[in-house]
């Protein structure tokens, strides 16, 4: 008996039912949402508000070393660019990094007397670069009522960075004299633009250089190299025209 009723319901259901599969989707198609105010609007995601192709943009502000043990660094950094499409671009950039010895390193270095070790620093001076950009992705999201805008941009690139480290002290060079080295690096950055309006945005980004350098033991020569790198955290207000 259930079993005939289960299926009297489906033939029903087909009866009085009618299908469409076609899924359309443009800019032009907008998603109203009850649970927002009657006069508000969200755009559904193949909507870009905001464009880049064709554009010049600029950014300046506050860089973060966040990969040294022994170093504290910060600094300023500005970068330019451009967008051929709003997919490539290309940007170079500029980075003047204050750097110093924290207090990890001095820790150690209190230890040296009882059998501790030398603190091996690069202080990062600054570098300079440039890079193609790759933004395929962009999100936006509602938060109390606000549309917030965010474009999603990888970077690939060289650059030179100069530093300065205290290798002769780990050779036992007394007095050591501060060392100062301009190496070319593998760059690659991460960025997040959120938009504030049209022409302005905050853009946080994490820069990223890789570079070979000599190894900061006893008796090394140049030709006693290995891998390094430099992370830093950026956050920065831009200008797009």
């Amino acid at each position: 008996m259930i079993s005939r009723l289960i299926i009297l319901f489906f033939i029903t259901f087909l009866i009085n039912t009618s299908f469409d599969f076609s899924v359309y989707a443009s800019e032009e198609s907008i998603y109203k949402f009850s649970w927002l105010d009657p006069d508000k609007e969200v755009y559904v995601l193949q909507n870009r508000k905001f464009r880049k192709a064709g554009k010049f943009h600029f950014n300046a502000g506050y860089a973060h070393l966040v990969s040294g043990a022994f170093v504290d660094g910060a600094g300023l950094q500005g970068r330019a660019g451009y967008f051929f499409t709003e997919d490539w671009g290309f940007e170079v950039l500029y980075t003047k990094t204050s750097s110093k010895e924290n207090d990890t390193a001095a820790a150690v270095r209190h230890q040296v007397g009882g059998g501790g070790s030398y603190p091996f620093s690069r202080m990062v001076d600054g570098y300079v670069g440039g890079m193609i950009l790759w933004s395929p992705f962009y999100a936006k999201f509602n938060t109390f009522n606000q549309v917030l805008y965010l474009d999603w941009i990888l970077g690939l690139g060289y650059s030179k960075l100069d530093e300065t480290n205290n290798r002769d002290e780990l050779s036992g060079i007394t007095p050591f004299v501060l060392t100062k080295e301009t190496h070319g690096c593998i760059l690659w950055d991460l960025a997040f633009k959120f938009y504030l309006t049209e022409s302005w945005n905050i853009r946080t980004d994490l820069t990223v250089q890789h570079y070979q350098a000599q190894k900061p033991i006893q008796n090394s020569t140049p030709s006693d190299k290995s891998w390094y790198s430099n992370y830093d955290f950026v956050v920065s207000l831009g200008f797009n025209i």
